[in-house]
């Protein structure tokens, strides 16, 4: 799994950024049986930055704490099978790595940093818990109903769980 990323910030999130996000992207995609190596964009922005691209690309005007642009439009969520006709599909993949790209994450680094002392765990936590989230969108998932929601928290969860980086334990 490779993060391509950027900080507008400076460091303002104070980890390990690529090798946190790399760490959840990949727990996600292991989970889903993505079966190709994958490159993921990351910004971490502020929330003027996150404002503006919420703006931009939703026309909500409004801070937000992370936003997903999915490279690639799944018929079924996490079903990568779609992609087995490489001639169709071939723009899908980096022409020098052959690396499925994804799409594009950007993470507010001061809503991370108050989400995660609203919700009593580490900022580690909480960043891993926003690439997993993202992830997912970037994988054709989404929250509009009920159900999905379930399913969405309930992966985050088990993904999370299995990496060890659990709302308690860190």
């Amino acid at each position: 799994m490779r993060i391509i990323a950027e900080d507008e910030t400076g460091g303002a999130l104070e980890l390990p950024v690529e090798e946190l996000a790399a760490l959840a992207a990949e727990g996600v995609l292991d989970e889903l049986g993505c079966p190709y190596e994958a490159a993921v964009s990351l910004l971490i922005t502020d929330e003027e930055g996150i404002r503006e691209l919420n703006r931009t690309a939703r026309g909500i005007d409004a801070v937000t704490d992370v936003l997903s642009f999915p490279a690639l439009s799944f018929a079924a969520p996490g079903d990568f099978s779609f992609l087995e006709d490489e001639t169709f599909y071939a723009d899908a993949f980096d022409p020098e790595s052959g690396e499925l790209m994804l799409g594009d994450i950007a993470v507010c680094a001061g809503r991370a940093k108050s989400q995660a002392q609203e919700y009593g765990h580490s900022l580690r936590r909480e960043f891993a818990f926003l690439i997993a989230h993202s992830v997912l969108h970037l994988s054709g998932f989404d929250h509009e109903t009920p159900e999905e929601a379930q399913k969405m928290e309930a992966l985050q969860e088990k993904v999370l769980t299995r990496l060890g980086i659990t709302r308690d334990g860190e």
